[in-house]
This record gives C-alpha cells, sequence and structure tokens, in this order.
C-alpha cells in the first residue's frame, strides 16, 4: 500500500485554525486543531441561507451512517496499528460505496441524483477533518500516515486493479469539484462523476471488452508536488502483464463541447487551487520515477475514432499551445499561443488543456509513460463540457443540473469505449481553425499574462 507518497504534503497544506466540524464521541475529537482551507467549507452556506450544503449533500446522498460509523470506530482504536487499519478501510469503503451508489448498485442510499459527485468530495473531507482532529487515548507515531492512507483509498489509488489476459484495459482520472468559494460551494465536476461511472466497467469496443479502472484527483498544487499522478498511474504502467492499453486523464473544460487536448506543457499559470494556495513557474519533477525532461508532451489517444462519437456535445480536436516569447526567461512577458507544433528549444506558458492542474494531470500521466519507454502507448487528455449549477441561486440541484451531468458522463463513457478500440492517429493532424489563444483563455483556471 502506497502510504508515504504525500507525507510531503500534509506538512505543507495551508491551515488555519477556525473551529472545526467533526464531531463525535465527547473528547475523542479537538476542534481546536487547525483545518484546511478545503475543510473549513464544511460550515459554508449558500448565501440565502440554510444548512451547510456539503454535509447536507452527504446526507440526501445516505452517507451519513458511514461517516459516522468511521467516526465511532476510530475514537475506539486503541492502538495505531488499529487506528491505521480502520481509516485504510474507510478509505476504500467511501470510494467504493460511491462507485456503487454512481452506477445504481445501492439504490438505498439517498435522494440525490445518482450521478452527483458531490457526496464523495464532502464525506471526504468530513473524515479527513475528523482525522486530524482525532484526539488517540495512545501516542501517535504520525498522523500523516492515517491521513494519507485514508486519502488514497477515497480517491480509488488502492482500487486499481486490472485482469490478466487478452481484455484490453483503460485507466482514466476525473477530479474534484474546484472554485468553491461563495455560492460556488455547490459546484460539481462532471470529470468527477464520470470517473464514478467508469470505474470496474467493462465497455463493449470494437477490439473487445475493455476493463476501466478509475481515480479522482485533488484540486490542490501541493498533491501534485507530492506525486499524487503518479501514485496513481506509475503501478499500473510499471505492471507488464496488466498494463493498460489506454490512458485518458479527463476534466472539466470549455463551455458547450468536448475537446481532446494536442498538447500538455510543463508549466503553471498559478490560478488558486481548492486550498486557495497558487503556484506558478515549470511542472517540477516527481521523485523516485523514471521520466523525460521535456516542455511539450504530445496525445497519442486515437482522436479520429473520438472525434466520430456523436452526443449531446460537440467533440472537437485542440491543437492550441502556447510558448514564453524568450526561452531564456520563462514567466516573463506575453505568451505566443500557437496551433502547429512546439519548436526545438522553445518554453511551455501552456498546454492546449491551459495552464492549471488539468494540463498538469496530462503531462505528469504521459511523461510517466514517456518515460517508462511506452512511447506508441495511447494516452492523453479529455475536457469536458462546463457543467455550470442549478439555476435558481438557493438550490443545491435541480432536474436541468442533473440532465447535464447525466448526458456528459454519458458521452465520457461514448469516448473512452471509442478511444479503448485504438486505431491509427494520423501523422498530419487536421487544419486547426479556432484562435489558439482564445482557447486556451477559455479554460477555467488558466491564467496567460498579456
Amino acid at each position: 500500500m502506497r502510504l508515504t507518497a504525500l507525507l510531503p504534503l500534509l506538512a505543507a497544506v495551508p491551515l488555519v485554525a477556525l473551529p472545526a466540524t467533526a464531531t463525535a464521541a465527547p473528547g475523542c475529537f479537538d476542534p481546536a486543531v487547525a483545518l484546511t482551507v478545503e475543510e473549513q467549507r464544511l460550515t459554508a452556506a449558500l448565501p440565502a441561507g440554510g444548512p451547510p450544503v456539503g454535509p447536507e449533500l452527504v446526507r440526501l446522498a445516505g452517507f451519513d451512517p458511514l461517516v459516522a460509523e468511521v467516526k465511532h470506530d476510530l475514537c475506539a482504536a486503541r492502538t495505531p496499528r488499529r487506528a491505521e487499519r480502520v481509516v485504510t478501510q474507510a478509505g476504500e469503503r467511501l470510494w467504493r460505496t460511491a462507485v456503487d451508489r454512481a452506477q445504481g448498485r445501492r439504490p438505498d442510499l439517498g435522494t440525490l441524483d445518482r450521478f452527483d459527485d458531490r457526496p464523495l468530495y464532502w464525506a471526504r473531507l468530513q473524515l479527513s477533518s475528523a482525522i486530524r482532529q482525532w484526539r488517540p487515548s495512545f501516542a501517535l507515531p504520525d498522523r500523516a500516515v492515517l491521513l494519507t492512507a485514508f486519502d488514497h483509498g477515497s480517491r480509488g489509488l488502492d482500487d486499481v486493479r486490472f485482469p490478466l489476459g487478452k481484455t484490453r484495459r483503460v485507466m482514466v482520472s476525473g477530479f474534484d469539484p474546484f472554485q468553491l468559494d461563495g455560492s460556488g460551494v455547490r459546484i460539481s465536476n462532471p470529470a468527477g462523476a464520470s470517473a464514478l461511472q467508469l470505474d470496474g466497467r467493462v465497455l463493449d469496443t470494437q477490439a473487445g471488452p475493455a476493463v476501466v479502472q478509475a481515480v479522482n484527483f485533488p484540486v490542490v498544487w501541493g498533491y501534485f508536488d507530492a506525486g499524487i499522478v503518479e501514485a496513481a498511474y506509475g503501478p499500473a504502467l510499471r505492471d507488464r502483464a496488466r498494463r493498460p492499453d489506454v490512458i485518458m486523464t479527463i476534466s472539466q473544460g470549455r463551455p458547450g463541447r468536448f475537446d481532446v487536448e494536442r498538447w500538455a506543457g510543463a508549466w503553471r499559470g498559478g490560478f488558486p487551487d481548492n486550498n486557495n494556495a497558487s503556484v506558478t513557474g515549470g511542472v517540477p519533477p516527481a521523485a523516485g520515477w523514471p521520466q523525460p525532461d521535456v516542455q511539450f508532451i504530445e496525445t497519442t489517444l486515437p482522436y479520429p475514432r473520438m472525434l466520430e462519437v456523436t452526443g449531446a456535445y460537440p467533440v472537437n480536436f485542440n491543437q492550441a499551445f502556447c510558448v514564453w516569447p524568450d526561452a531564456s526567461q520563462p514567466g516573463t512577458g506575453t505568451p505566443v499561443c500557437r496551433s502547429d507544433a512546439p519548436a526545438p528549444g522553445e518554453i511551455a506558458a501552456s498546454g492546449g488543456g491551459g495552464d492549471y492542474l488539468s494540463n498538469e494531470s496530462m503531462f505528469r500521466s504521459n511523461r510517466l509513460r514517456l518515460g517508462l519507454g511506452l512511447t506508441s502507448l495511447p494516452g492523453g487528455h479529455l475536457h469536458t463540457p462546463v457543467l455550470g449549477q442549478p439555476t435558481a441561486p438557493e438550490a443545491l440541484t435541480d432536474t436541468d443540473f442533473e440532465a447535464r451531468r447525466q448526458a456528459i458522463a454519458a458521452e465520457v463513457v461514448s469516448l473512452v469505449t471509442a478511444a479503448a478500440a485504438g486505431g491509427p492517429t494520423p501523422a498530419t493532424p487536421p487544419r486547426a481553425t479556432e484562435s489558439p489563444r482564445a482557447a486556451i483563455e477559455s479554460l477555467p483556471g488558466t491564467v496567460l499574462p498579456g
């Protein structure tokens, strides 16, 4: 079990000492212990009033008993080994419960639309805050180990299991909700919802059945610094007997369309993450993994086959990218955006997927793919349409909001099915017709100067 990959993060996550929301047995939790910015949003209600949004979504999805049981078991733990077992099993159980509910195997759980990804996100925060504020009756060697074990399990990282044999294998990743301040606290991420729909499914492709394994990533720079993308994709890509035939990172992108991104770039634009932290500069290497020192990585996904998919939204092949005007001074000047191909020596200012964590998920997973010598293995990034929010400002959901999310998730399944079938990637991509800069600036989280 990979319990140490994210330990550097846990000492660096921004903390603010505000009253907590995680409570259980008296004396078991210490509300004076600082929570992360994300965890503090558990108390956030809508401007119009009402209960805190996150806990209410957890309740509506029927996850409350699971959260309460884990808190009880944590309070009852009397040894470090037992505590680690409690949180590890809690993470794995939360992920599996969320997947089963999303795929219709748990109709007993709540009244909220089963495609909704938000209960998983907020239940994870309820339990991570409980682990952070838990006051054990014994000396705890390292609380960071418990937080990491729970986090990995609750994101599906410990649940990636591909079969042996000739069945095709596909690994995908989604993301947590983000931009959650103010009325954004009710935001859902269709990429995360799609990952829950895909995990463990067997798709019927033109090349035969394909098994999908999915994970969901945090929208936090520090987790990426600590190597969560490599911790997710690395073991699967290194397993020669069960290696995936396709890898695809997925995130929410532009309004009204899907985009298969051609280029990922090695630059971070500094847009604030879910802990309100900003990072600007080159994408750092990941310790312990072979990876080339490159500025851009081109998709190897079979995009012509994916462009043939029809659904509620059009599918586009986005070829935009941006470079810094002076390669000796990256980060200065106005980026030059084009849609041909980067030249040797040019320094990335943005991939087609922007300069936020979606771009970085493609860059890191495919940098790892190249570092392991898997140059022909199909890999790349898919941006979903923007989901938006429920129409009424005081609503947590509505029928149109749910229908849009279901339509996006259904088309993601079709696009992953098309990618799993394979097919040649043409040497000469089709001519781009959209302004490269406009294509990149339309992405949430992208910060292009000038």
